[in-house]
């Protein structure tokens, strides 16, 4: 069965940076898109970064824009660089995979995505 392994969390102070990293195992194809969720506790979930592999394109939360940057290893796995750490930033950082097809905002909305990791704790003190 598949499944998404993410590593890579930790603590950090803010301004300081750190990799994420998504491993899929047991697909039969490659996805889609690729991606990267986040929940901070008391809030919901929310979009941070996707990659679509097709069409070579990213795209980014505005929260994140020009702080953070995906890039995937072909055809399933899938990398998160994050420079400039905020407090704010402080989550549970999920990988995420659509099988099939996305376009637009569907590619920022979780309910598209078909695959979940169990998350990485991604903690930025003040």
């Amino acid at each position: 069965q598949v499944s998404l392994a993410e590593s890579g969390g930790g603590l950090v102070q803010a301004g300081g940076s750190l990799t994420l990293s998504c491993a899929a195992s047991g697909l039969t194809s490659k996805p889609w898109a690729m991606g990267w969720f986040r929940q901070a506790p008391g809030k919901e979930r929310e979009f941070v970064a996707t990659i679509l592999w097709s069409e070579g394109k990213t795209y980014y939360a505005d929260a994140i824009k020009g702080r953070f940057t995906i890039s995937g290893d072909n055809p399933n796995a899938v990398h998160l660089r994050m420079n400039s750490l905020k407090p704010e930033d402080t989550a549970v950082y999920y990988c995420a995979a659509i099988d099939y097809y996305c376009s637009g905002s569907g590619c920022y909305d979780e309910i598209e995505y078909d695959y979940w990791g169990q998350g990485t704790q991604v903690t930025v003190s003040s």
